[in-house]
C-alpha cells in the first residue's frame, strides 16, 4: 500500500451531523479516499462492525480505511499515537501522530506521520501552540516519512498553504464531520489539494503584430 495523501478524514461520531456512515459516504462522494476510524471509546465488537461498514463504502472507490490504534480490526492499516507502541507493528500502512522533531526522530518503519496542530483546533482547544505553515515546513523538512498536516484545517486556502509547506496531504476532522453538506465540503478541500499539486503547464507562444513570439507563461515552479 502507498501512504495516505490528499484529503484524509478523521472520524468523530460525537460531532458528526448525522450517522457516521452517512457522513463518511458523503465525504467519499466528495473525493476523499482515506478515512481514519477513531471512536476509541466503543467496545471492540462495535468498532469492528463500524470498520466493516466504512470499508464497504470505501471499497467502491478503491479507498482505504486506517484504524486508530494498534489493532487494525480485520484490515491492514493503523495509525498510532506518539506514545507507542514501539517498535510499530508490521502492517501494510502504519502511521503515527507527531507534534515536534523529537517524535519524528523516533520513527522507524512507519510509512507516514501526522503533524499537529498546524492551526488552533476546535476539536482540541488550547492544544498547541499552533505550528502554522512555517513551523509545518520545518518539520516536513526534518521528517523521514511523508507528513499529513493536522489541526484546524478547514478551508481550501489552508489546504493550499499546507501543500506549499511540503505536506503530502491534510487530515481533517471538524470541517468535514460538522459540515452541513459533507460531500460539498470534501469536494472543495479536495479540489484545492489537486490544484495545489498540479503544475501549471506553459502556454504556447502567441505571435505579436510584428510576427515575433511572446514569452511563455511561467509555471508555478518558475514563479
Amino acid at each position: 500500500m502507498t501512504p495516505p495523501s490528499g484529503v484524509v478524514v478523521l472520524t468523530d461520531r460525537l460531532v458528526a451531523r448525522g450517522a457516521l456512515d452517512k457522513v463518511v459516504a458523503g465525504v467519499v462522494a466528495g473525493g476523499v479516499r482515506w478515512v481514519v476510524l477513531r471512536e476509541r471509546d466503543l467496545p471492540r465488537v462495535e468498532r469492528a462492525a463500524l470498520a466493516a461498514d466504512l470499508r464497504a463504502i470505501l471499497a467502491d472507490v478503491g479507498g482505504t480505511l486506517v484504524v486508530a490504534g494498534p489493532d487494525p480490526l480485520g484490515g491492514d492499516a493503523v495509525h498510532l499515537p506518539a506514545a507507542g507502541p514501539y517498535p510499530p507493528p508490521t502492517h501494510g500502512v502504519v502511521g503515527r501522530s507527531c507534534h515536534h522533531r523529537t517524535e519524528l526522530n523516533r520513527l522507524t518503519t512507519e510509512h507516514y506521520a501526522t503533524v499537529s496542530p498546524v492551526w488552533p483546533t476546535k476539536t482540541k482547544p488550547g492544544y498547541g501552540p499552533p505550528l502554522e505553515p512555517d513551523g509545518l515546513r520545518k518539520l516536513v523538512e526534518s521528517s523521514p516519512v511523508p507528513v499529513l498536516a493536522l489541526g484546524g484545517v478547514e478551508t481550501p486556502e489552508q489546504v493550499t498553504a499546507c501543500v506549499r509547506a511540503g505536506a503530502a496531504g491534510v487530515a481533517v476532522l471538524g470541517a468535514l464531520m460538522r459540515a452541513a453538506d459533507p460531500c460539498a465540503a470534501a469536494a472543495a478541500l479536495t479540489s484545492a489539494y489537486v490544484e495545489a499539486v498540479t503544475p501549471e503547464l506553459p502556454q504556447p507562444p502567441t505571435a505579436t503584430r510584428d510576427g515575433q513570439p511572446q514569452p511563455q507563461t511561467a509555471t508555478k515552479e518558475e514563479k
